[in-house]
């Protein structure tokens, strides 16, 4: 894996969300839409402050990497370590659960689903994203909630979550067909395993056609269930931490920072939940190439 690489996907990634939903609900509202808003319409291409949010980080990482890597040297320090030690981390972690062989080739893309996913939930969490903006102010004039805040967490969107499953989905086919040729791809859904013979053979193949219509389902339904979870979590920690601070109108940002605490632990583990599900699926679908690195180990 290369440093470019995975600058390059972080970029992508970022830009991935367009808007697919219609902007936020008109009124007073409770809570943080659904939709996130439009702030901008260029033609076709609507730009809401969740995307706005994606670029921010999307560029803050680049320019990070960059930084890091300017000048490299031999024994590093200060913010070349911090980048080695994440990247190496993150290396040795997925190579025990894929496998050397897999985590060579599929690295750049778990890598930067896990970097951006976090840094995108860690930074939805600063002081003043979601808190500044427009809003509509009750009778006596004063503003309780931002209907229109200038920016938003990104995976509190469901264009963002949905756009990397389905980027994820891609590079998954992509993977399955190199590892297995497209016969090796239908016969590892739908081939029977195991050796039986006469009018046994003839019943487990119809079983195993079944299991891998079923199989199908499964593959269809993982981009909705991987950008529902992240989404859920997310946009439900971002309610909720409004929430806290609207109970009290003089104690609520106390009462809200343990949920702030909480919701920083959120964001890692969505991160890493995320990352281990499609390292896993994929794992899955290539794991007989495994099979000539017995437990997955180094040649």
């Amino acid at each position: 894996m290369t440093l470019v690489r995975l600058i390059l996907a972080l970029f992508l990634l970022g830009s991935a969300p367009l808007s697919l939903w219609a902007a936020g609900a008109e009124g007073e509202s409770h809570g943080l839409p659904p939709a996130a808003p439009v702030l901008l319409k260029v033609g076709w291409l609507q730009v809401t402050n969740s995307m706005v949010l994606t670029w921010v980080v999307a560029a803050a990482l680049i320019l990070f990497a960059r930084r890091a890597m300017r000048a490299i040297q031999q024994v590093p320090e200060g913010s070349q370590n911090f980048a080695e030690w994440m990247v190496e981390s993150l290396h040795e972690f997925l190579e025990g659960i894929i496998g050397h062989h897999l985590v060579k080739k599929t690295f750049w893309f778990f890598a930067t689903i896990f970097i951006f996913i976090l840094f995108t939930n860690w930074f939805g969490l600063i002081p003043g994203v979601g808190s500044i903006g427009w809003g509509h102010p009750d009778e006596s004039g004063a503003l309780h909630h931002l209907s229109d805040p200038l920016l938003r967490g990104a995976n509190a969107d469901m264009n963002m979550t949905l756009g990397m499953a389905m980027v994820f989905f891609v590079c998954w086919t992509v993977w399955a067909l190199q590892a297995n040729g497209f016969g090796g791809f239908i016969l590892h859904l739908f081939g029977p395993k195991g050796d039986t013979a006469g009018l046994l053979k003839i019943l487990m193949i119809f079983v195993f056609v079944m299991v891998g219509l079923l199989e199908v389902v499964s593959i269809l339904f993982r981009p909705v269930s991987l950008s529902f979870r992240l989404y859920g979590n997310i946009f439900a920690g971002e309610n909720m931490l409004e929430t806290m601070a609207l109970i009290s109108p003089w104690f609520g940002w106390l009462i809200a920072i343990p949920f702030y605490f909480l919701e920083v632990l959120v964001g890692l583990v969505q991160a890493l939940v995320f990352m281990l599900l499609t390292a896993v699926f994929t794992l899955l679908i290539c794991e007989h190439e495994e099979g000539h690195e017995p437990g997955g180990a180094h040649p």
